[in-house]
């Protein structure tokens, strides 16, 4: 003796009235065209198809998880350059107040303080800016992901600040732009850091050696932003590896911010001899 067959297993189960043989890959209820989701292999029901949402993970763009502090791209060091390549863009437009604004000249500091940052982000000709993003290129990633990002864009302004200021105190009757001394805070702190971490600091030595030297005999180059951004750069990284456990976080804001406020300081003191 046989049970006689569930006919209603023919029916879509959520149209009753709708005849299908077609199942759901995942649970095995029939379900009518409507019903159907297309998957990887046959067709999925309505009820499976929002598990299988609500369970799987949820990813974040690829632009957006480069931002995650953990995510080890150097974001910081691209932005950078994103922005100083746009910066020089805007310098090149006819009639273009970047220059007249950007510019620093230590005969305006007390007009125009802001140039003393600024300028860093301006360039002279597309050799300058290629040379110096290049530069910012090879350096960049690795102290970004040494330091960290937020440290890093610290060390990157404070460095640009300080050749700034020497150009102030050395060179009072001239003019700078260019990230030039940024870079070289850059090479000074990857020298400290190197050194104090036992790695040899020879091929670094050089490549400072040779891009000082440069700024001395090739005319144009502003040998006091490379000598104040190495400076400057090569203290905050002394701070930075002096303070470096967590519970000395607040030490290291204070000293950096020491940093600033003696630059400042400098800079009131020269600026108001005029």
């Amino acid at each position: 003796m046989t049970s006689a067959p569930d006919r209603s297993a023919n029916y879509c189960y959520r149209h009753p009235d709708r005849q299908s043989f077609v199942l759901c890959q995942r649970c095995g209820r029939t379900i009518c065209p409507q019903c159907q989701t297309q998957a990887a292999v046959g067709v999925h029901c309505p009820e499976c198809v929002k598990e299988a949402r609500g369970s799987a993970p949820r990813t974040k763009p690829r632009i957006a998880g480069a931002f995650r502090s953990g995510s080890g791209r150097p974001v910081v060091t691209w932005s950078i350059i994103a922005v100083s390549v746009l910066v020089f863009a805007l310098q090149n437009i006819p009639g273009s107040p970047v220059n007249t604004f950007g510019v620093y000249r230590p005969v305006l500091t007390l007009l125009l303080p802001w140039t003393m940052i600024t300028s860093v982000f301006l360039h002279a000709s597309i050799l300058h800016i290629l040379f110096n993003m290049y530069s910012l290129f090879i350096f960049g990633p690795i102290l970004e992901r040494a330091i960290g990002r937020g440290r890093f864009v610290a060390l990157y302004l404070i460095s640009g600040f300080g050749g700034s200021v020497a150009v102030l105190l050395l060179n009072p009757a001239g003019g700078v732009l260019g990230a030039s001394g940024a870079i070289f805070g850059l090479m000074g702190a990857f020298f400290v850091i190197q050194r104090r971490l036992g790695g040899n600091n020879i091929q670094i030595i050089i490549v400072i050696g040779i891009n000082l030297v440069a700024g001395f005999v090739i005319p144009g180059i502003s040998w006091q932003a490379h000598v104040g951004g190495l400076l400057a750069g090569a203290a905050v990284a002394f701070v930075y590896l002096q303070t470096r456990r967590e519970a000395q976080r607040w030490t290291q804001v204070l000293l950096v911010t020491g940093i600033v406020i003696a630059l400042i300081a400098i800079t009131a003191v020269r600026a108001l001899s005029f």
